[in-house]
């Protein structure tokens, strides 16, 4: 009996510390999309407060009436975003798989090589990177922004640790044997196998890339061209200085489409998940 009551007492108390640090995690979320509906008077009184206001349109108001237009930023980041995590999760998880696939000579000096290149920092190569980009003409352009995201290192890192335990060589074998060309192998076979993970690091990729304000501002100089994060960027000038409802706004803006893609892929990483305690 005292053993029944401790393990209800005990997950009494689990259940009250998972609570409690869900709330922790969204209280920053739920304060912003509330100062987002709040005054610049109301938010400097009280910086804290779960009671919404009424000043919604009045800062959407001020936010598009400047050189602020959320749609154009929109696009220019779902542009960006999509077509660099597109790359990204593809041409690794192909990398992946020729690293776990195939035996050929230079395979482990290949992804030694992968794993030296994540210890670089990316800042380190921005001149570089830039000086080549305006020779060949294509500042104020979205390629340079998502060609890149073909080469991940860590990426590939996580897909080929991933594959190795989940996809069975002897389907691979089986497949060939029937005629199966190897992209289409790759591409029928390999690839809904490995949607949990594919889910994950699209999650990733996508947030990175979304957020990402260094290179763009780098790159970027057409005010039509600028991502969601330059424009929020530009809330902090004289003008919006202290319009601190339209700052939380155009932030609440920003990090509206990362909760989509999280919601659209968590099921795959769920059911990932499932799967894997299912097998052990």
């Amino acid at each position: 009996m005292k053993k029944t009551a401790g393990n209800i007492i005990f997950k009494v108390f689990v259940y009250f510390v998972c609570v409690f640090l869900t709330i922790l995690s969204l209280f920053p979320f739920i304060q912003m999309v509330i100062n987002a509906t709040r005054s610049t008077y109301e938010i400097q009184q009280t910086a804290i407060s779960l009671i919404p206001s009424k000043y919604l349109l009045s800062n959407l108001k001020i936010l598009t009436g400047k050189s602020f237009n959320p749609v154009r930023g929109f696009l220019n980041s779902i542009i960006i975003s999509t077509g660099a995590t597109g790359l990204s999760i593809y041409f690794s998880t192909l990398t992946a798989y020729a690293l776990v696939v195939y035996t050929w000579k230079l395979r482990r000096p290949f992804f030694t090589f992968i794993m030296a290149v994540m210890m670089v920092p990316s800042q380190i190569v921005t001149i570089g990177f830039y000086q080549m980009i305006y020779k060949v003409g294509l500042t104020n352009n979205f390629l340079p922004l998502i060609i890149p995201g073909i080469a991940a290192p860590s990426m590939v890192f996580f897909m080929r640790q991933y594959m190795i335990p989940s996809l069975s060589l002897e389907i691979i074998e089986s497949a060939r044997i029937d005629g199966a060309k190897e992209f289409f192998t790759f591409n029928i076979i390999a690839l809904p196998i490995m949607k949990p993970a594919l889910a994950t690091q699209a999650i990733f990729a996508f947030v990175s890339k979304w957020n990402e304000l260094f290179l763009p501002q780098v790159i970027l100089t057409d005010s039509n061209l600028y991502t969601m994060p330059m424009m929020v960027s530009l809330l902090r000038g004289d003008i919006y200085k202290t319009e601190f409802g339209s700052i939380y706004l155009g932030l609440t803006l920003t990090v509206l489409p990362l909760f989509i893609v999280y919601f659209l892929l968590s099921k795959y990483i769920i059911s990932g998940v499932a799967l894997g305690s299912v097998k052990g």
